[in-house]
């Protein structure tokens, strides 16, 4: 299974974002792509009382509506924290095999694009953290940094636990969430990649920024720079 694994450092750091912006990019390079978060905690409750995944559904979007959104995002939670916590009181079971199982559903010959939930040592299921998922998966990780005071020591910790782990770091993400990290003194995206081995990229939250994508799926997929 050729993918990527998209991972951050906290929660709302820009993971769907960044995920979105990916799955464009592969598009525009011609690859199919297929997007998996399989379970999202947070969903609204709509009229029936079906659950709506928002990050799931900007996913599938942005892979051009290729897949249903309930192989996109099968597993849904209405408490607006961690998944594991929300299924547990939700009377809802929420494995790791379930999870690894609904990110391989499809055609094996898509390029996965899989976000997790959280940051990376974050509970996810009843039995394993998102380390755990990404470990079964064994996917290149991308992780997310919001572009802020702290984040290279956050970055670096998310970046220990990840090799030690056995798994590589394909790319880290500066994503710039506000105006104000534009133009400042700090200088993060450069500071990080002095300090790791794999490709940092800044990325300006809430926009299409296409270099920054293009340039990210290049890094992932050699093939397609």
């Amino acid at each position: 299974m050729d993918g990527i694994f998209i991972t951050g450092t906290d929660t709302d750091v820009g993971k769907t974002v960044v995920g979105c912006a990916l799955a464009r990019a592969l598009g525009r390079a011609g690859l199919a792509v297929a997007v998996r978060k399989p379970v999202e905690s947070g969903c609204e409750k709509r009229r029936g009382g079906s659950l709506h995944p928002a990050d799931g559904q900007a996913l599938a979007r942005a892979a051009g509506d290729r897949e249903d959104l309930e192989i996109v995002t099968p597993l849904r939670l209405a408490h607006a924290i961690s998944p594991e916590r929300a299924a547990r009181l939700e009377g809802v079971e929420v494995t790791l095999k379930a999870l690894e199982k609904a990110v391989r559903a499809g055609d094996a010959e898509d390029f996965r694009v899989v976000e997790g939930a959280g940051g990376f040592l974050s509970p996810l299921a009843l039995d394993g953290l998102n380390a755990d998922l990404a470990v079964r998966l064994g996917l290149p990780v991308v992780v997310v940094v919001a572009d802020r005071l702290g984040c290279i020591n956050h970055a670096l910790l998310t970046i220990e636990a990840i090799e030690r782990r056995g798994l590589t770091v394909a790319a880290v993400v500066v994503n710039a969430r506000s105006a104000e990290t534009d133009g400042g003194t700090m200088a993060n995206r450069d500071d990080l990649a002095a300090r790791v081995d794999c490709p940092v990229i800044g990325f300006r939250h809430g926009r299409d920024d296409r270099e920054a994508s293009d340039e990210l799926a290049g890094s992932l997929v050699p093939r397609i720079a």
